[in-house]
């Protein structure tokens, strides 16, 4: 996944980044980056656990399938047929709580729709999941905290995952994609509710689209589960209106002088404006999604085009599996 780094704090603390500062330095505190770093960890080390648990050389012995790196023992690779990503089996993501819509509307395992957030279906996923978690999260986490980006992480991995079950219910679905989608909504939204202390408004709105715009475009590949993507993505630009507002410039300033302080407000009535509706939308939206899901209705029923949001058939490809 693409990522890009569109904020600069007042307070630089010894970053060198090269990426465009677009923001007008304030006297905001900046925050310690501790959250971001343990998802991280937590990825990975979930997927060594699987690793551990799929065992391709005891699950494939006799067979004329062979793993892959084989002198990592129970660590190797499912066949590249099988698994091209360099990961585990399909049974054995199931297993450890892959998103799978049977099981979560007809067996009573909800909790599927959070657990497949941290289930990765090989190396190459976990790594370009992580990598773009770095430079996007760690750099909204010193802006906003780890309360507020916590929450978008979490709460957006859930609405991709409502969405994935509406719309893909013949196969499993894993990654923290819908998260990190929900993060570049999060700064899309943040960007737009606080507008006016942008110094460089329109090269960061451009720089941003243009991210998210390739990140979605990925995603109507075969085997990349879009309707995640896309689902995380509106959670964190709505939960970015509700989450991180900006005081307007000034404002912390002006609160040392009495006489400024009675004058400037904290917040823009626009601001508010955003807030109140994003979070109507929210509730509406999650209340909708969970009980159409748990109803077990097929969202395509509802819509016949959006299926190709996630998969557009080619001459080198076809969308039959979703």
């Amino acid at each position: 996944m693409a990522s890009g780094d569109l904020e600069r704090g007042a307070k630089n603390r010894g970053n060198n980044s090269n990426f465009p500062s677009f923001y007008v330095e304030t006297a905001e505190k900046q925050w310690t980056s501790w959250l971001i770093p343990m998802f991280v960890v937590a990825n990975i080390a979930v997927f060594i656990v699987v690793m551990y648990v799929n065992d391709c050389p005891k699950r494939n012995f006799g067979s004329e399938r062979s793993c892959v790196a084989k002198f990592l023992g129970r660590f190797s690779f499912q066949p590249l047929k099988e698994n091209p990503l360099f990961g585990p089996s399909s049974a054995t993501l199931e297993k450890m709580g892959a998103l799978e819509w049977n099981r979560v509307v007809h067996g009573d395992q909800g909790w599927r729709l959070i657990t497949c957030m941290w289930l990765h279906a090989g190396v190459i996923h976990v790594l370009a999941n992580m990598l773009s978690l770095v430079f996007i999260g760690i750099r909204l986490e010193q802006q906003f905290g780890f309360v507020r980006v916590g929450l978008i992480y979490l709460v957006s991995g859930f609405g991709g995952s409502i969405l994935s079950s509406l719309f893909i219910q013949r196969n499993i679905s894993v990654g923290a994609s819908g998260a990190l989608f929900g993060l570049l909504g999060a700064m899309l939204s943040e960007l737009l509710t606080n507008w006016t202390i942008y110094s460089n408004k329109i090269a960061a709105l451009l720089t941003l689209v243009v991210i998210i715009a390739i990140n979605l475009a990925v995603g109507i590949l075969p085997h990349v589960d879009n309707f995640a993507h896309i689902g995380g993505f509106f959670t964190g630009f709505l939960l970015g209106f509700v989450l991180l507002l900006r005081p307007q410039f000034g404002w912390v300033e002006s609160r040392q002088f009495i006489a400024d302080a009675r004058v400037k407000s904290k917040h823009k009535a626009y601001q508010y404006m955003f807030l109140m509706a994003a979070a109507v939308l929210i509730i509406a939206g999650f209340t909708l999604g969970l009980v159409m899901l748990f109803k077990g209705e097929n969202g395509n029923d509802h819509c016949s085009w959006c299926h190709y949001l996630s998969c557009v058939p080619t001459s080198k490809w076809n969308c039959e599996n979703r």
